[in-house]
Formats: structure tokens, sequence, C-alpha cells
């Protein structure tokens, strides 16, 4: 992915001449956006852009963060507990509060391409530039968007470290996964975002780890998201082997949990659980962390294919992942622990 991601900067991130302030940037919504030379204050509205930032080594360029991050984001304040000092620069429904940010004075900032039209309005009312990135829950999205970041932020090299640990470690799991015939590969059903009827349209941790993810190819409640909604009819017609679980709330928080479903009545002729096979899963959170959706992967990968990953030590990969990315050392376990995960079914 690195090499062929080569030209795409060159595109992306031309050369400068001596003397040159700014570079074209393309963001994920094809924007075309001059961005400078040098940035040193950075605004990011976008979680999944706000931990790669952390993990690129820049977090200290950060002068704010949104609301989802100050106040949801578990794994945020593990992972950059400086981010507590950081004025919150966004209201409950994400739109960012303008005064906040030009008082701030930000080089760039960083949106989110779902808030349709939300990149173009910042920009023009804050003369800033403004990029909007995600991966949308693909991983080769993922791994250029670490490197547009980096090379953004003159982390390059770091950025290069990253995506191309990620895509090494995700290209290991589909050598082992990549031969399974369908009918060996799990019938999964993912439920996410609070609702059990709730389903992403495509999760590629699923298929990376050697599984069917049933609602693959629906299509979604609306433009902008993954997420579909299924009646409680197609999933009983399905009857998923194994039921995955949004985990990344706090167990007070969630709604759909593993004792609920393994004891609706509605669910009772369901294999997955007649068999008990209900499990959490950290999933797609608000966006990615790059390093938790590689162990979630791994984590999957164990617990569809338990032989072929037999000497794989989730725990003791998830660790050394986290340190990798964010420099934490025991992050995984940490994270696990706060959310209440059981470690069971991927040991």
């Amino acid at each position: 992915m690195i090499a062929a991601l080569g030209l795409t900067f060159l595109l992306a991130f031309p050369l400068l001449e001596k003397g040159q302030e700014t570079r074209a940037v393309r963001d994920s919504l094809g924007r075309t956006v001059a961005v400078p030379a040098r940035v040193e204050r950075v605004l990011s509205l976008q979680p999944e852009v706000t931990r790669i930032i952390v993990a690129l080594g820049a977090g200290s360029r950060l002068v704010g963060r949104d609301d989802f991050v100050a106040r949801f984001d578990h794994l945020f304040p593990l992972i950059y507990p400086s981010q507590s000092g950081l004025p919150v620069v966004s209201s409950a429904d994400g739109f960012p509060k303008l005064e906040t940010v030009m008082r701030l004075d930000p080089d760039l900032i960083f949106a989110s391409p779902s808030e349709a039209g939300v990149p173009d309005i910042l920009q023009k009312k804050t003369g800033k530039p403004v990029l909007a990135f995600s991966s949308m829950g693909r991983f080769e999205d993922l791994g250029r968007e670490i490197l547009w970041v980096g090379e953004a932020l003159g982390r390059r090299e770091r950025a290069e470290e990253l995506a191309g640990f990620l895509k090494r470690r995700l290209e290991d799991i589909r050598r082992l996964t990549d031969g399974v015939s369908d009918k060996v590969k799990p019938a999964v059903y993912v439920s996410f975002w609070g609702s059990f009827t709730r389903s992403p349209v495509g999760y590629e941790p699923v298929a990376a780890a050697g599984g069917r993810n049933l609602a693959d190819g629906l299509l979604p409640s609306r433009l902008g998201t993954i997420a579909t909604e299924v009646n409680l009819e197609k999933i009983l017609a399905w009857d998923p082997e194994i039921i995955l679980l949004h985990g990344n709330y706090l167990p007070r928080e969630r709604t759909v949990t593993v004792e609920g479903v393994l004891n609706d009545p509605r669910l009772r002729s369901v294999r997955a659980v007649r068999n008990r096979k209900v499990f959490y899963t950290f999933g797609f959170w608000y966006w990615w962390d790059p390093a938790l959706a590689l162990v979630e992967t791994l984590m999957l990968a164990k617990l569809f294919h338990p032989e072929t990953f037999r000497e794989v030590d989730i725990n003791r990969e998830g660790n050394s992942i986290f340190k990798l990315f964010y420099g934490l050392e025991g992050g995984f376990d940490v994270l696990r622990r706060k959310l209440e995960i059981p470690d069971g079914p991927w040991r």
C-alpha cells in the first residue's frame, strides 16, 4: 500500500518550491484545499483523525477537542491524558462553535466528510483551511488517511511506519482466512450503535477475520452512513451462528447487552443464542481508532477460527499494538477492563 500510494502523495502533496507557503491537498470529499506548508496549530472535529494525530506524535499541536471526544470517547483519555486541558470546540449536535474556533486560531482544521456542507461552511466562515478525512470503515482508506494526515503535519516517516504495520498485520490475517470456503466461514450478525436491529452494511473486520457479515450488500438507511435497519424477522431468517454487539459503551450506558440478547424470548430459536455465541466487540465507534480496529480484527479471527489462530494471545498482541501506536503500556488491558469486555472468547 505504501508503494502504491507514493504517486497519490506526489499528486496530493506536490513538492514545494522555494518560498512557496501552501500546498494543494485533495480530501475525502474530492475538495482541493490550500494547506500551509508548516502546520503548528491543529483543530480536529473528527475523532478518527484526532486519534491518528496522537498516534503520529503530534498531539501537542491540538488546540481543541470536539464534543464526542470530550464526553463519550473512553479510549482517548487513555492515549492522550492532556486532552482534559483542551477547550471543547463543538456543541452537542457536533457543529463547531465558530467564535471558539476563531479564538484558537488553528493553522488547519479537520472535519468529518459525513456532515454535509460543514467543511465548506467552516472554511468560508473562519477563513481557515478545512480538510474532510475519514476511512468510512475501509482499511485501505484508513491507511491512506494515516499517510495523508502524517504528510499534512510533517510526520510522514511515522505515518509510513504505522500505515505499513497496519497493512502487514492485516495481510497476515487475510493470508490465513482468504482460503477458507464460505461454507466454513461463520454467519455473523453485527448489532451496533445502541440498537439490536441497527447493523453495518459492510464490516471489513468481520470479512478480514474470515466471517460473513449477514448485512453485507444491504443499502444504508441514509447517505453518508454505513448503517442500516434490519427487522427482527430477517434476523430470525438469517439464523446467525455468531452475534456481535457494540462493546464500546460503558456497561451502564449499554442498551443492548449480551445477557439481554441471550434472554430475549423472540431470539431463542437463533443458533447464536441457543449456543450462547453472543459476544461484545469493540466495533466502529465514532469512526475508527486505528490501533483498536486492528486488535478487533485479530479478536474476531480467533473467535471465528480458533484452531487457525490458537497461538495468538489477543491480550499480548493488543497491548503490543497499543504500545506501537500510542506508547501506552498495557493499554488494551486497561480499555478492556474499563468497558468490562471479558477475555474468555479470545484467549
